[in-house]
């Protein structure tokens, strides 16, 4: 087999400048990993699977770009498993460099989670790893590597396990829609870039043009802001200016093609692989059911739109009547790009793929300032403040009440801290003559500051009740966590004997991320100890401007919503900026866990945890 050398590969796509000439650098098993993907996926299963991890290259929108594929395939292969089986996956590494393979929601032992470094050493240059495990469950599911940066390149696919009994969604045929950003770029430049630059990859900054226009925010808001050193139009890391969002593999222009017959019901399998990108998903002219989430079975709400965060699945069910084609959009959070594909009766049919709407804009609310706790506060808006912001809740800046403060703002100086001393909104922002700290710790008493501690929160809200930036106000019904209710009741009913905050921090200027302040570090991080078989209720808080989709290996957990005993359950939930999310976990999986944020940048920068669960057997502690 010709050992394939990245250097070489990247040069040829530089100066070769064409397709053929990239092409013409890969060795036969290297070859394009599209060609050959139809609507459907490539489909294993059975009790004994291979997997085989290379180089490869990937057409985009009739461009080549380099990939690590599974079998040949980006997304790697559609595995298939049913519950109740044992399955024996042998994963090949032909790679020059280590990998790994985590299947993510699927519950396994934590010696086959694969996350090297926490549950077991990697897989080799040229080696052979057994991942062996019960199949316990069913559902939407995936599978991707968690070395380096990988997933970034390709290395991802989907798991769908059948339950061992009869479905309660009925529908007459599925699709699987696996949601990916693909850059050109090498991740390694990308982390360079972002490491660098503070939002290097936003072309969609406010402009000079746009303020004399009146559109996005005020003079003052602008000033105010300013202060702060935030950017309101800061809302993805990586955006369409690096990216290709693509739908199983395809790009917009590729055209990806689901099939149906008008009347049936169709389930897709929505799964967001994406790297860095959360994403808005519809399908203009379709009602949606949503009847799963992060494979966990809920009962079925309808609704136009849904947003999808880093690793979170969807099912839903349309049944279109019509025999025309539909197109599905999911559109980027921040506007900058959409993957795009047809819903269609027969192949070549194509329906109007509509224009990106406009970009979001940050808000006071997105710092955790919820303004609307000082409703009535000031009598009223006072003379000469500034107009409301769009989007901002009942306050605008400026709008305050004088001489009286809130918790986490502060007229004069922040205790203990005296002036800012780094850069960025560690300072504090004087909202139209009162100042509000944001990085007062009387806020967060047990977090200790630093560098990688730009803000916190003054006062963070519960947000799962709203549907994500940039959907407030589109003028249809969109999915939000409190719609999800589990369709069977909960297995574990006890009231939580204990309760803990985790606070997700960050430097958006130094692109640096923690948990509780400290940026991972596989020598001196302490874990998060539990307990096997305690019940405990976490509340993560978001102290940072960006959404973090936060995922716990190993186990599900129940948001604490919703009827008594029928909490949804999931694995990755998505905390708003400036908001937080509490959930009630049973810790019943003995072992060594990742917990991490899947934006992978944002891991790779150091928002990455262990948590233990102990004794490894025998009761519950």
């Amino acid at each position: 087999m010709t050992k394939l050398d990245r250097r070489q590969l990247l040069r040829g796509a530089t100066a070769g400048g064409t397709a053929g000439a990239f092409a013409a650098l890969l060795p036969s098993w290297a070859q394009s990993a599209t060609p050959g993907v139809g609507p459907t996926l490539p489909t294993l299963s059975g009790t004994d699977i291979a997997l085989n991890i290379g180089h490869s290259a990937l057409m985009v929108d009739g461009r080549h770009g380099h990939v690590v594929a599974i079998n040949g395939t980006v997304p790697g292969p559609l595995i298939r498993l049913k519950q109740g089986q044992t399955v024996r996956i042998a994963a090949t590494n032909n790679l020059d460099e280590d990998t790994s393979i985590h299947w993510h929601g699927v519950l396994v032992p934590f010696q086959m989670d694969g996350v090297p470094g926490v549950s077991f050493p990697g897989i080799k240059p040229g080696a052979t790893f057994v991942y062996e495990f019960p199949v316990i469950q069913s559902g939407t599911y995936w599978y991707h590597s968690h070395s380096g940066l990988q997933e970034q390149e390709g290395h991802y696919g989907p798991i769908i396990i059948d339950p061992a009994g009869p479905d309660p969604v009925q529908f007459d045929r599925e699709h699987v829609v696996v949601l990916s950003d693909f850059s050109f770029l090498h991740p390694h430049m990308i982390m360079a870039k972002l490491k660098q630059q503070a939002g290097y990859f936003n072309l969609q900054k406010e402009t000079i043009s746009g303020l004399l226009a009146g559109k996005d925010q005020t003079l003052q808001e602008r000033i105010e802001w300013a202060k702060m050193r935030m950017d309101p139009t800061d809302i993805s890391d990586v955006t369409g200016a690096a990216y290709k969002f693509l739908i199983n593999g395809h790009g917009p222009s590729d055209n990806w093609t689901a099939l149906f017959k008008p009347g049936e019901r169709v389930r897709l399998r929505f799964i967001n692989t994406g790297a860095q990108t959360i994403f808005n998903v519809r399908i203009p002219g379709l009602l949606m059911t949503v009847v799963a989430a992060d494979g966990q079975n809920v009962r079925p709400v309808e609704v136009e739109e849904f947003q999808i965060g880093n690793a979170e699945t969807y099912d839903v069910i349309v049944q279109p009547t019509e025999d025309k084609a539909f197109t599905l959009v999911a559109e980027a959070v921040d506007r900058s790009g959409m993957a795009r594909a047809t819903l269609a009766p027969r192949e070549g049919l194509t329906a109007p793929t509509p224009p990106l709407r406009e970009r979001p804009l940050a808000v006071m609310k997105d710092m955790g300032m919820d303004m609307s706790a000082m409703t009535g506060m000031a009598g009223g808006q006072a003379k000469g403040a500034a107009a409301p912001m769009a989007g901002m809740d009942h306050m605008a800046m400026g709008h305050a009440a004088a001489g009286r403060s809130m918790p986490g703002m502060a007229m004069g100086a922040e205790p203990g801290i005296g002036p800012p001393r780094i850069r960025g909104s560690d300072a504090m922002g004087s909202m139209g003559g009162m100042q509000m700290s944001m990085r007062d710790p009387l806020n967060a008493p047990d977090l200790k500051l630093g560098p990688g501690v730009q803000t916190i929160a003054p006062s963070p809200t519960d947000r799962t009740g709203e549907p994500g930036q940039g959907l407030e106000n589109v003028g249809h019904r969109v999915l939000v966590y409190k719609d999800l209710i589990a369709l069977a009741p909960n297995p574990d009913k006890r009231a939580p004997s204990r309760s803990m905050d985790i606070r997700l921090t960050g430097n958006m200027e130094r692109f640096m991320w923690g948990f509780d302040g400290e940026k991972f570090n596989e020598e001196t991080t302490k874990p998060y100890p539990f307990r096997n078989g305690e019940r405990v209720r976490v509340t993560l808080i978001n102290d940072t401007m960006m959404a973090h989709p936060i995922h716990l290996h190993g186990h599900f957990f129940e948001l604490a919503h919703g009827p008594r005993g029928f909490m949804p359950r999931k694995h990755t939930v998505t905390v708003a900026p400036g908001g937080k999310v509490t959930f009630d976990l049973t810790a019943d999986a003995p072992g060594d866990w990742a917990f991490h944020c899947h934006m992978l940048y944002h891991m790779h920068g150091g928002m990455f945890r262990v948590v233990t669960v102990r004794p490894l057997g025998g009761a519950a502690a």
